[in-house]
């Protein structure tokens, strides 16, 4: 016959922490939802269609249509000819990057720059009813410097202008999606 064995407090404590963890994973996402926690969803446009007057071989507006198209409910017009379609206008006020020395060396060599990206914009109607006003965004990037890796700084520089053009290209969709009346 077989005597039972005391369980020990290390068998225990697995025990007990199995059981924890069991419940953390079942009772978890519940409380999440509970808080109002959810993922972020695609945003919900009241329109289906915008005219953005964009400057040809603009990055920002370049991504901007990526974006409307991967979306597919939101039909970009940038034909001017069609611009009394679009139920929405965004004016494109200013885009621009800028490259600033922040910091040099005692012999005059430049050390750190500091990247920027501006964009301005508006919305309005096609009968002039403002639904932005005036807005600008600007992102800005720290960036370190050497001569001796000045190729590698070139595409390290475009890849922060990438990052940020993609900030302010979410800023602007959050802002359109929060657009609830025309």
């Amino acid at each position: 016959m077989q005597s039972a064995q005391p369980v020990s407090s290390g068998n225990r404590r697995t025990a007990l922490g199995l059981s924890l963890k069991i419940s953390v994973a079942l009772c978890g996402p519940g409380l999440l939802a509970a808080c109002g926690f959810r993922l972020r969803q695609p945003p919900e446009f009241a329109f289906t269609s915008i005219y953005a007057g964009l400057t040809p071989g603009s990055q920002i507006g370049i991504e901007l249509k990526r974006y409307l198209a991967a979306l597919g409910k939101v039909e970009l017009i940038t034909d001017p000819a069609r611009q009394k379609e679009a139920p929405v206008i965004l004016e494109v006020l200013q885009e621009q990057r800028e490259k600033v020395i922040v910091g040099g060396s005692a012999v005059g060599q430049v050390r750190e720059l500091q990247l920027r990206l501006r964009f301005r914009f508006r919305v309005r109607t096609p009968k002039g009813k403002e639904l932005i006003p005036d807005t600008e965004l600007l992102q800005q990037r720290d960036q370190s410097y050497s001569e001796a890796f000045a190729l590698a700084k070139q595409a390290e520089e475009e890849q922060l202008y990438r990052n940020m053009q993609s900030d302010i290209v979410q800023q602007v969709l959050r802002r359109l999606a929060a657009i609830r009346e025309l």
